[in-house]
């Protein structure tokens, strides 16, 4: 038997499971994805990539701002699915709508739960030092990423993976993953456990105020700090190229060893002194300009070692 579903995701990294799950032969009889949104130069309206790759794949969309309403359950329940595949939505699903498919709704989360629930897990691993996370497809419940977990999957974190290599990595493994548990619905009922009541962290949203790199910090957690942020938002940095501070995005870096005040260049491979041991700028991006590598960055800048970031 095929499975009836509705799939309900937004960015970029919900793609693949879409993808995916409509390769393992379902039928995906909706999609469910943010409204288009004014942007560019222009302020045309702009699509959702979900929403871009169901216009390719011939499925109809639905935009709706809320899922609160009657209505909107009403038109849920409508589509008749067995289950609803749901990857960065961007709504919370109310229990009418949890309710309605006949076996429940599943949630791919970028973490191993309940470690970094909430929004943003990808760049809280990277930023808070950790070796490892996963993929997790949970059935969901009304909680904030609290229901019970059907299958997860493990992955190690690169010593100077960012967070942009980590999503790709997550996103394609998390597709897999979910396309698996669909063919498992398919033969029949799946076994959900719940989450331990231990090591529950949340993800906080980023924010712009965190984005700026505190070179008063130890080596470690600057470059963690620099590879969670890369490459959006980015971490920045300011030093004077002598018409006063101008801010450079740090999009890559290096754990090294070195000593001198936070924030001063030591030498021209762009190491830059940490509290404890030192960072090595590898890609920057000044306004206005595309990234490129440090050496040549500071070969146009005329700088020299003991200049200082702040």
């Amino acid at each position: 038997m095929t499975l009836r579903l509705v799939f309900m995701g937004t960015p970029d990294f919900a793609v693949p499971t879409l993808a995916a799950i409509r390769e393992a032969g379902h039928d995906v009889v909706a999609v469910y994805t943010r409204a288009p949104k004014p942007a560019g130069r222009g302020m045309a309206e702009r699509r959702t990539p979900v929403h871009t790759a169901a216009d390719l794949f011939g499925i109809p969309v639905f935009t709706p701002p809320s899922l609160r309403s009657d209505e909107a359950a009403a038109a849920f329940r409508a589509h008749r699915a067995h289950a609803a595949v749901v990857v960065a939505y961007g709504l919370l699903l109310p229990k009418s709508v949890l309710d309605a498919p006949a076996d429940g709704c599943f949630n791919l989360h970028a973490s191993l739960l309940p470690r970094w629930r909430g929004a943003a897990p990808i760049n809280r691993a990277i930023m808070a030092g950790d070796a490892e996370t996963g993929c997790a497809i949970m059935r969901m419940d009304e909680g904030l990423d609290t229901g019970p977990v059907v299958r997860e999957e493990r992955m190690a974190i690169g010593e100077n993976e960012t967070a942009g290599e980590l999503h790709d990595r997550l996103a394609r493994s998390g597709a897999r993953l979910m396309a698996e548990v669909m063919n498992d619905l398919d033969r029949g009922p799946l076994t959900a456990v719940p989450q331990p009541t231990e090591g529950v962290t949340y993800a906080q949203k980023l924010t712009n105020a965190e984005t700026r790199i505190d070179w008063a910090r130890p080596s470690k957690e600057v470059h963690d700090h620099i590879r969670g942020l890369s490459p959006f938002p980015g971490g920045w940095c300011e030093v004077d190229l002598g018409k006063g501070p101008e801010r450079l995005r740090v999009l890559r870096s290096e754990s090294r060893d070195g000593r001198g005040t936070p924030g001063s260049l030591l030498d021209a491979s762009g190491a830059i002194a940490c509290a404890e041991g030192a960072v090595r700028l590898v890609t920057v991006q000044r306004a206005g300009k595309g990234p490129m590598p440090f050496a040549d960055f500071a070969r146009g800048a005329r700088l020299e070692a003991g200049a200082l970031f702040s």
